[in-house]
């Protein structure tokens, strides 16, 4: 049992919460039961969402399979229902910069953006192009807000470095690459796994 580290890590979860809420979204925690888990730390977890006005549900699907799963899946209904609109948190219009400006400093609480050259020059070059009204997928880092994974929880006044912007035109968005954030590599036309045999 450690009720301290649970709550300590409680900040990163209540920070999603907020983020969705931005968008309009109402979110429902689940609470994944595990075998390790003490009554006194799922209580912790379910007072935390109460005093935070957050819908949460218990989630056995570990140890119960799909049964486990009714109450949460009931509560995700329930708040689907609900009529709650998402938006989105910039106009498509906004240049590409100030979007990743925006998502830096209202979802992940980043003080301030640092673009490298290639970063600006690539910006420039998508939107010369026509891109400019896609919308932004930022890749980082899952460990934290920010690009670096060892600030945990839910940090804030950091600088967001970006490194890299791609355009994935088929997709319909840009993706600014911050950190050492590695992304999984492009397959060509035909892929070398077509002409494997067994």
């Amino acid at each position: 049992e450690d009720i301290s580290s649970l709550e300590a890590g409680f900040a990163n979860v209540l920070r999603h919460a907020e983020n969705m809420r931005k968008f309009g979204a109402d979110p429902v925690i689940a609470i994944n039961r595990f075998p390790a888990d003490t009554e006194k730390e799922l209580a912790m977890a379910e007072s935390i969402c109460a005093k935070n006005n957050l819908q949460f549900a218990l989630s056995e699907i570990f140890g119960k399979g799909g049964n486990g799963g009714i109450a949460l899946a009931e509560k995700v209904l329930s708040s689907l229902e609900s009529g709650a609109k998402c938006k989105p948190i910039y106009p498509l219009e906004m240049p590409l910069k100030k979007k990743i400006e925006v998502i830096a400093m209202e979802i992940y609480r980043a003080k301030a953006v640092s673009f490298s050259p290639e970063a600006k020059k690539a910006i420039k070059g998508a939107e010369a192009l026509g891109f400019g009204n896609l919308p932004v997928c930022v890749a980082k880092t899952q460990y934290s807000f920010s690009d670096d994974p060892g600030l945990l929880n839910a940090p804030e006044g950091f600088t967001l470095n970006v490194r890299e912007i791609r355009i994935s035109a088929g997709a319909g968005f840009i993706v600014a690459i911050a950190g050492e954030m590695m992304t999984m590599p492009g397959l060509p036309k035909n892929p070398a796994a077509e002409k494997m045999g067994i």
